[in-house]
């Protein structure tokens, strides 16, 4: 069987069984296909998006329970990997393409996103991986969606683990893995939240350490002294 790709991005070359991958005749899905029945009015903006970022939409795997062995959920009954390859010279991942096609699935989409990219006087292929993850709320209240993002990587060095005991937690790891840069399914939003908050106070902390060199007021340099010395022991306390 020749598998469906994404450039040079396979089931293959992610890490998964052949048994998970989609043959190549099956691969291909026509970009009108998200057009057609949106979940909520597509935006002009989106719709250009569509047409002319992405280049094409190719399933590359699909994750069940019986390719798997993991256990069944009523939640998670499957996860597909998606992947999109960018039109020439577009270089980030147009989120709202993401939000646009994981909204029309209720299980699991994980994108395999490839680029071609300027490196070192050449360009070589490069793949990131996104996925669209409910923000943790209130009970009761519409859940908030926010897509999140790997590093862009060589196409070649993109790997994937199946890891977990069901289909929950093997979408959990695969976010943690695409999110977080680990395999750990455990208590993610938390340390979601958790890494996110270390990133703001590391940004805090280097525009308040230069805002007490530039200060010239004494008033004012304490003050800013007050501020870093917070932020640098919340930071301490989380790392």
């Amino acid at each position: 069987m020749t598998m469906a790709a994404c450039g040079s991005v396979t089931a293959e070359t992610l890490g998964f069984e052949a048994s998970q991958a989609i043959p190549a005749a099956k691969g291909t899905l026509p970009k009108g296909l998200f057009a057609a029945k949106p979940t909520a009015p597509l935006s002009a903006k989106t719709k250009q998006h569509l047409v002319h970022s992405i280049a094409s939409i190719t399933m590359l795997a699909l994750l069940r329970p019986a390719n798997t062995g993991l256990e069944a959920s009523a939640r998670m009954p499957e996860i597909l990997v998606l992947g999109l390859r960018l039109a020439d010279g577009v270089q980030e991942t147009p989120d709202d393409v993401i939000e646009l096609i994981a909204s029309q699935r209720a299980s699991g989409i994980l994108f395999a996103v490839v680029r071609t990219a300027e490196h070192e006087g050449t360009t070589r292929e490069e793949c990131q991986f996104a996925v669209r993850r409910a923000i943790p709320g209130r009970a009761g209240h519409t859940p908030t969606f926010r897509v999140f993002h790997s590093a862009w990587e060589p196409a070649g060095e993109m790997f994937l683990d199946v890891n977990g005991a069901t289909m929950d937690e093997l979408w959990a790891s695969l976010c943690s893995q695409t999110i977080l840069g680990s395999t750990d399914f455990a208590d993610l939003d938390a340390r979601i939240a958790r890494a996110e908050r270390i990133r703001a106070l590391e940004a805090a902390v280097a525009k308040l350490t230069a805002d007490h060199k530039r200060a010239k007021n004494p008033a004012q340099r304490n003050e800013i002294y007050a501020k870093l010395h917070k932020a640098k022991n919340e930071l301490a306390a989380l790392q």
